[in-house]
């Protein structure tokens, strides 16, 4: 493994910060909205996103902008760890890849939650954030991708039954995080206190805060019974 010096090549976290960003402001609702002759922000509940458009456009459009939001989230995190899968930083035995996969995704869900193209007006982040989290354990060993998979099909069992859309999201993401914070934990038991290790945790910390506060509408509505029902079965139904 190679060492990386963080005060000399500081720089790459900032590069991909700012493309990563960018990379989040990039709406696919929004454009899949378009070619369907509408705008998403102003139909259903206007939030420019995957439960929207399947609740406006149909299960069959709400699952391709599902999947372009995936691949918009985990995409990023598999560059992260491709380019530093090699290296630790220095003096620590903490890779960079750990850090910069979550890093570079984070700032993917920041521009999608919070987009300068769009007023600073986003999507909620869900879609993106279960793409990051189901790219990057895969990304080292890929039978991790059947812990995912069982995860997000767990979360759209909850619910295609419970019919709470917003709610299942949340606890698809939160279960998701806990899981990767639960194997970081177990893979530095020894470095816990590490500033990288540290941020590494931060970072899932961040994207559960993120997205929950995206949502503070939905649990709002939640709490006082008055939220959308997600009918998938229905839906399905009409298409």
């Amino acid at each position: 493994m190679k060492d990386f010096i963080i005060s000399e090549s500081w720089y790459w976290f900032l590069v991909a910060a700012v493309v990563c960003y960018f990379v989040g402001c990039f709406n696919f609702a929004v454009i899949i909205s378009r070619i369907k002759k509408k705008d998403i922000r102003t139909v259903g509940s206007g939030n420019p996103g995957t439960m929207n458009m399947t609740r406006s456009f149909g299960l069959k459009v709400g699952a391709v902008n599902f999947f372009c939001d995936t691949i918009k989230g985990g995409v990023p995190v598999l560059v992260g760890w491709l380019l530093f899968k090699d290296y630790v930083f220095a003096g620590t035995q903490i890779s960079v890849a750990d850090f910069a996969r979550y890093f570079f995704g984070l700032f993917v869900i920041i521009g999608h939650i919070f987009p300068v193209t769009m007023k600073f007006k986003g999507g909620k982040g869900i879609a993106s954030t279960m793409g990051l989290f189901t790219f990057a354990l895969p990304c080292e060993a890929w039978w991790y991708i059947f812990i995912a998979l069982a995860l997000l099909i767990c979360v759209l069992v909850y619910i295609i039954l419970s019919e709470w859309g917003s709610m299942g999201s949340l606890i698809g993401v939160t279960a998701l995080s806990i899981w990767q914070a639960v194997i970081f934990v177990l893979r530095y038991n020894e470095n816990l206190l590490n500033g990288w290790v540290i941020g590494l945790l931060m970072i899932l910390l961040m994207l559960n805060v993120l997205t929950w506060g995206a949502h503070h509408k939905n649990i709002y509505r939640l709490v006082a019974g008055e939220e959308h029902r997600t009918k998938v079965r229905k839906k399905k139904k009409t298409i």
